[in-house]
């Protein structure tokens, strides 16, 4: 049998190597990754098995197999599934990263893995997912982190979605991010971020959120469990209809809507739902339980890289029909806050653009690390004051203290704080 008959035939029986045997094709439509080894990138036999086994195929990652993901990709997906049960590792090679990832505009990020498309699922079976190799970086930068750290996993321009049983470990920024998606399900994630030689009490992973969503519709999260130094969750701008239920963060700044207003233009976020939330302080830090956080109202230089070293802030939007709901607090710095003036030189105190309404925080128990009775804290805008925020069942108390925590408001309308003690409106 000639060459090119005897290739023919191996393609028409659904059989072909796509590259050194590492990466192959069985069955119709099916892509069997395998992992090259000896740290030998694996990055171009799984973008070709993505092309492969696009537009209703299946690409497997088997349990035994670890990848190096040496080089950044972004494969565009249709009518997908990827039975994820191995470990891709990302490259130590930081100078490659931090020349190489794709650029995001939002706060002066990257990403290392992007992932575009629709009808998309992907499963980990509770044994497949990423690596980030996060403590090279965490090693070399001690909690001073600098621009190029990527992002190792990113959904870009993505729809119909879902993703199970899956894990993100050391992470050299956010976990997992999307930046534009609509119709999106997540159900059993794990992220974890740990800094092995960190001394105690430093924070050197910090900018190792957990999860967060910009530019989506109708998201969905349930059973999150995150150890890390930031953001356990981060609802940012022009999120609408997301759902979030049955998470635990170990560590960080629990979860956030924002922040929000960074940038000259519409940062809104309606129709938010946090359910059955566990804060628990670890490596004696925990910011926060639940807060809301904005910019304020001018463009004011910043010095940050997150910033570009521009001037930031002066972005506008409505902050409407928020529940954060069954909330326990073990040592969180701050248990509940409304802040709108990040950014701020001392000169644009309640100055935001950005309007709050509508937002209830139900039955929070527990206690916050605070030698004051504070345990609460809203401070708004005097352009947009506050209304309808309620405080409902808050039984905080401060730590080693039997009497309930107490609140603050500032820069809200007249009866706009319902049920928080301690605040005069």
């Amino acid at each position: 049998m000639h060459l090119l008959e005897s290739l023919a035939f191996v393609l028409s029986t659904g059989l072909a190597i796509l590259s050194t045997a590492h990466a192959i094709t069985t069955g119709e439509n099916v892509c069997v990754v395998r992992a090259r080894g000896h740290h030998l990138d694996d990055v171009p036999n799984i973008l070709q098995a993505f092309k492969k086994c696009n537009n209703g195929g299946t690409v497997v990652f088997p349990e035994d197999q670890s990848y190096w993901i040496a080089t950044r990709l972004n494969p565009v997906l249709n009518d997908v599934a990827i039975e994820w049960r191995g470990k891709w590792t990302f490259s130590d090679d930081l100078s490659y990263w931090r020349n190489n990832s794709y650029p995001i505009a939002f706060q002066n990020h990257h990403a290392g893995f992007i992932i575009t498309g629709n009808d998309i699922k992907i499963n980990g079976y509770g044994t497949g997912g990423i690596d980030g190799n996060g403590n090279v970086w965490y090693e070399a930068e001690k909690g001073d982190t600098q621009p190029g750290r990527p992002m190792p996993f990113v959904f870009w321009n993505v729809s119909q979605v879902e993703v199970d049983d899956f894990y993100v470990k050391d992470p050299q920024l956010w976990s997992l991010n999307i930046m534009n998606g609509t119709n999106m399900r997540f159900n059993n994630i794990d992220c974890n971020a740990t800094a092995v030689n960190a001394p105690y009490g430093e924070n050197w992973v910090q900018n190792t959120d957990g999860f967060d969503t910009m530019d989506v519709n109708n998201v969905q999260l349930t059973n999150l469990v995150y150890q890390g130094g930031d953001d356990c969750v981060a609802i940012k701008p022009r999120s609408y209809n997301v759902d979030i239920r049955n998470v635990t963060c170990h560590g960080g700044n629990g979860i956030a809507i924002g922040s929000l207003g960074q940038y000259l233009e519409d940062s809104g976020v309606s129709n938010i739902l946090i359910d059955n939330v566990k804060v628990i302080r670890r490596n004696n830090g925990m910011e926060n339980g639940a807060y809301i956080k904005t910019w304020m109202g001018g463009l004011v230089p910043q010095s940050s890289y997150e910033s570009a070293g521009l001037p930031r802030g002066g972005g506008w939007g409505s902050i409407s029909n928020v529940l954060f709901s069954n909330f326990e607090i073990q040592g969180a710095s701050s248990g509940i806050a409304i802040t709108q003036d990040s950014g701020d030189n001392g000169s644009y105190v309640g100055t935001s653009k950005m309007s709050i309404s509508n937002v209830a925080f139900v039955n929070f128990t527990g206690y916050v690390d605070t030698t004051s009775q504070k345990v609460a804290s809203v401070s708004c805008s005097t352009i947009h004051p506050c209304y309808n925020i309620d405080f409902d069942n808050i039984l905080l108390y401060p730590e080693n203290s039997t009497t309930l925590g107490i609140g603050s408001c500032k820069y809200t309308a007249s009866g706009g704080v319902h049920g928080l003690e301690g605040c005069s409106t």
